[in-house]
């Protein structure tokens, strides 16, 4: 008979009940935003107490970092950083159907971390320039691969296209009835045009 292993239960259960306070803590999160919640109303929507919850997040900090951390781990299992960055466009759409939870936390916590002394600030300015970084590489493989203009300047384009996609979640987070995969498309396709090398005369 094989041997119980209740450690391993212990972890098992532990790792579900973190998982369970992360799920609470981004929901919460996004209908009354971080200033508006606490541990405490955390730890009771989650039905654990509040040791229990600092058994797992330490502060409040933590646990913030934490859901923007399930956030880039969500996007980093569905993107292909390396792909063409106009399908990458495209294929924005499906995020945003499939996680709107992640989209509104997300958008929450971006507005009320603009201030420089707020706790999330640094980290979501360096998520942003990180995105600028990764859009303005698409461009410049494409570019190198002979597809885009060379006449482009990468980082400025890359700035607009970020700005379009954090437009969007907004504009969607008010109004889910936007056709997302038709507007997503028609942007794309308007990049496309415009990157398009110019014929030789």
């Amino acid at each position: 008979m094989a041997r119980d292993r209740p450690y391993e239960t212990l972890l098992v259960k532990g790792e579900e009940r973190k998982r369970l306070i992360l799920d609470v803590a981004q929901r919460l999160l996004a209908r009354n935003g971080w200033r508006n919640t606490t541990l405490s109303q955390i730890a009771k929507e989650a039905g654990v107490s509040s040791a229990g919850l600092l058994h797992h997040f330490e502060s409040k900090a933590q646990l913030l970092h934490a859901v923007l951390e399930m956030r880039d781990a969500d996007d980093l299992s569905h993107a292909n950083r390396s792909g063409d960055l106009l399908e990458e466009i495209v294929g924005v759409a499906e995020r945003f159907e499939r996680s709107p939870e992640l989209i509104g936390t997300f958008a929450v916590l971006q507005i009320e971390n603009l201030e420089p002394d707020a706790p999330l600030h640094d980290r979501l300015v360096s998520r942003h320039r990180a995105a600028i970084s990764t859009v303005a590489a698409g461009i410049r493989r494409g570019q190198q691969d002979g597809r885009y203009r060379t006449d482009l300047d990468p980082d400025l384009r890359a700035v607009e296209i970020v700005a379009f996609l954090n437009g969007m979640e907004t504009s969607w987070l008010l109004d889910r009835t936007i056709p997302l995969t038709e507007v997503f498309r028609e942007y794309s396709n308007s990049l496309a045009r415009d990157f398009a090398p110019t014929k030789a005369s």
